[in-house]
């Protein structure tokens, strides 16, 4: 298995920094991606559905806090 095989697997690196507005080289804030999917889970709560690119959105914040707890380790 090679070492670095998350990164070939992620399929469109950048989109959510770029979605954010985050410059190229800084790290997204740790506070906005728990605004965001605070936001998000708030909007399709109960009966309701989030559009197509709020479930983009909210699975592709998830990752991110997802690879950034992976990091830590």
């Amino acid at each position: 298995m090679t070492e670095n095989w998350i990164q070939g697997a992620i399929k469109k690196p950048g989109a959510l920094r770029k979605q954010l507005g985050v410059k190229e080289g800084e790290k997204i804030p740790e506070g906005k991606l728990t605004e965001i999917e605070t936001r998000l889970r708030k909007k399709g709560e109960g009966d309701k559905k989030l559009s197509k690119s709020d479930r983009k959105t909210l699975r592709r914040v998830l990752l991110a806090k997802t690879l950034k707890g992976m990091n830590k380790g």
